[in-house]
């Protein structure tokens, strides 16, 4: 055996075949799951939890939301290169590590996600207070109301769409730029304007004492903040979906899922292709490894602006008044925001972009959630091909439809999305490690040399394991210490 033949790693990959890089598009053409990222990162992290903590602590916690968006850029990046490299989605990698360990996160990422319909009955907190309707269900009756009008409208929607990734990433870029255009005007109001320099010097540390005592129920919501400062836990996977869906890289030798239903499908490969060694395809690798920076960081940072701009208004118009966002209200209180600068006008504003920041994460999460169901039945079970892939995608979103439906009822909104954020912090404190495995010591030794990825991101890698470990130990004492 050669010592090539001896790299740990060589032949986890060696059954697949070697393809060029297909040429990079453009960037207009090819940017697109960074900003589908951004706006449904936009649902927990920046509307609830972040303006939540600094409404009640004010500037004590501040200083981590920077470091807390920037640790997911390493994890982001190799989650987007192995699917770049091969074609495949990340799970399907997670199998090709270790078959139990891609079975053990299955498991844990489907019990995660059993409760994302929360973040639809939260939507439909805005619109309940928005219309007032129907007039006699009350308030929480008026949130489910709305919150099942949304999952029908959504889940029409992506039944008739011919393709359905196309469909997600043109309603999300709607909403991202909807979204910032209307904080940003809210935040360029002299009341808030006023408060700016205090709230900037927040971002470097704390200032002075904690202006309330520290309440140990907070744990889950402070925990929940970091995470969710961009897409954590289970969610951030999505990224390599888009990315396949998309097509971009090796993953435009894949196919992809198309529609609706009754129409024709795309042949889908199962197994992805390696790049070849052509001079050609290190000249369009160079050009997608810049791109894969760019969109990883166009999510990143533009969740962190809008994120500041959340905080920002929560700590002018919030935090002086003592005002708090509380179980189903959670949409609601934020709309002091708009209304405090524009009246009633910017109350009506705010409540309709509310509704779709965070009803768009039930569009977007649904639509994810059942493209890595049937990828893993697909995957694991070779009998499961007898169907096509569109025919499981759409077999799951019918059982998440249902699941979701039923668990809306069970809770209000935000005690749901605590509880799947706390499920899936077990995610983000193993992913680095996985990624680490997969792409340092499975992927790369099969890679042309000019694909292999290089030690400065190994080392970000370590520092985003070691940051989320730290958490993952902070939060145990927290929680033990207070029983």
């Amino acid at each position: 055996m050669t010592q090539e033949q001896n790299i740990p790693g060589k032949h986890k990959l060696s059954s697949l075949g070697r393809k060029p890089v297909p040429r990079f598009p453009g960037w207009w053409a090819a940017l697109g799951p960074g900003v589908v990222w951004m706006a449904l990162a936009q649902g927990s992290g920046e509307l609830i939890w972040w303006p939540y903590i600094v409404a009640k602590y004010g500037l004590t916690f501040l200083f981590l939301l920077i470091p807390a968006c920037l640790l997911q850029y390493p994890v982001t990046v190799e989650i987007g290169r192995y699917t770049l490299l091969t074609g495949e989605s990340i799970f399907h990698g997670f199998i090709r590590l270790n078959r139990w360990f891609g079975i053990f996160l299955w498991v844990l990422m489907t019990l995660s996600f059993l409760w994302f319909g929360a973040f639809a009955s939260a939507g439909g907190t805005a619109m309940a207070a928005l219309t007032n309707f129907p007039a006699s269900w009350g308030q929480r009756g008026q949130a489910l109301f709305w919150g099942y009008a949304s999952i029908a409208v959504f889940l029409a929607a992506i039944l008739l769409s011919k393709v359905v990734y196309s469909l997600i990433e043109r309603f999300m870029k709607a909403v991202a730029v909807i979204t910032v255009a209307g904080l940003l005007w809210a935040c360029i109001q002299p009341e808030v304007l006023h408060s700016a320099p205090a709230f900037l010097k927040g971002l470097f540390g704390p200032h002075g004492p904690m202006p309330r005592p520290w309440d140990n129920n907070d744990a889950n919501k402070l925990l929940t903040a970091i995470t969710f400062a961009g897409l954590g836990g289970f969610w951030i996977l999505f990224y390599s979906y888009w990315m396949r869906d998309k097509g971009n890289a090796m993953a435009d030798h894949m196919g992809r899922i198309t529609g609706p239903i009754t129409g024709k499908p795309e042949t889908i490969t199962s197994d992805g292709n390696l790049p070849d060694e052509s001079p050609e395809s290190s000249k369009q690798w160079n050009s997608w490894r810049r791109y894969l920076a760019v969109d990883s960081l166009t999510g990143i940072c533009g969740n962190l602006f809008t994120t500041l701009m959340t905080c920002l208004l929560a700590y002018a118009l919030l935090f002086p008044k003592g005002l708090l966002p509380d179980e189903y209200e959670l949409a609601v209180v934020q709309s002091r925001f708009f209304e405090v600068s524009w009246g009633s006008g910017g109350r009506i504003l705010f409540l309709l972009v509310a509704a779709a920041f965070l009803m768009d994460t039930w569009l977007a999460t649904a639509d994810a959630v059942s493209r890595i169901q049937a990828d893993i039945v697909y995957i694991l079970f070779p009998g499961s091909r007898r169907f096509e892939l569109r025919h499981w995608y759409y077999f799951f979103l019918g059982v998440l439809t249902i699941v979701t439906s039923f668990t809306m009822l069970l809770n209000a909104p935000g005690t749901l999305i605590l509880t799947s954020a706390v499920i899936g912090f077990v995610g983000t404190v193993i992913f680095p490690v996985a990624l680490y495995l997969l792409n340092y010591r499975i992927l790369a030794p099969n890679l042309p040399l000019w694909a292999r990825p290089g030690k400065r991101t190994q080392w970000l890698l370590a520092v985003s394991f070691l940051a989320y470990l730290s958490l993952a130990v902070a939060y145990l004492w927290v929680t033990l210490s207070a029983k």
